[in-house]
């Protein structure tokens, strides 16, 4: 899931069974009124960056749990770097230490490849939780090339969470600017999550730099030592 153009074809077809959906999220459905943010991505792999973005996101929203959505296979990065899915998903399991925060593989579950299609689905299939999509001021940046993305901050509030040499850049894109007036202020961020959308406040905390790219690029090839 996440950025890209197309359409997907297990979306539209029968849902998942909220048995299947259980299975996916380690036994636990959501429960009525729950706020649930939601951080999408590759996890290729995941990092202490989506670590600090996730407990800054349960302290400043005021959410119950954060749902890591390990894409099966972004639309807009390559295969070649890809880990499998359940080698990113085990991966990231491995590097959570907080109780309220979930690695799912929902997105492989609900057959769903993009995040408006993801979110759409969720909604569905809990319509008594309140949803808010989590996200890095880069992927503010990157926003218009996602599929659907003036629907997706139409469908659920979004927080965008600053990151070292992005920020600044955020803050003055095309997102930004077409729902200024929908900006909540960050003194109010607690109350995101209950608020229709199109909502969306931008949160400053930790800075931290580490990316995904960066750290596969300091892995060995095989063979080397």
């Amino acid at each position: 899931m996440r950025p890209g153009k197309g359409t997907v074809s297990r979306a539209s077809s029968a849902a998942p069974s909220l048995a299947a959906l259980g299975r996916a999220l380690s036994g636990r459905l959501p429960g009525s009124g729950m706020r649930i943010g939601l951080l999408g991505g590759s996890f290729n792999p995941a990092h202490d960056g989506h670590l600090d973005l996730s407990k800054t996101a349960l302290d400043r929203l005021s959410l119950d749990e954060v749902w890591w959505l390990v894409s099966p296979q972004n639309p807009l990065k390559p295969k070649d770097d890809m880990a499998g899915l359940d080698q990113r998903v085990a991966q990231a399991r491995a590097s959570v230490d907080h109780p309220q925060i979930r690695v799912t593989a929902l997105e492989a579950e609900l057959g769903t490849r993009y995040s408006i299609d993801t979110v759409k689905a969720l909604k569905r299939q809990f319509p008594e939780v309140h949803f808010v999509w989590l996200m890095g001021a880069d992927n503010l940046i990157q926003l218009p090339d996602w599929k659907d993305w003036e629907q997706l901050a139409r469908q659920i509030p979004v927080a965008v969470f600053s990151r070292p040499g992005y920020s600044k850049r955020a803050l003055g894109s095309k997102p930004a600017k077409l729902f200024a007036d929908c900006r909540v202020s960050e003194q109010r961020a607690d109350q995101l999550a209950g608020t229709p959308p199109p909502a969306w406040a931008f949160i400053h905390g930790p800075r931290n730099p580490s990316s995904s790219t960066a750290i596969r690029k300091q892995v060995p090839e095989k063979g080397e030592t």
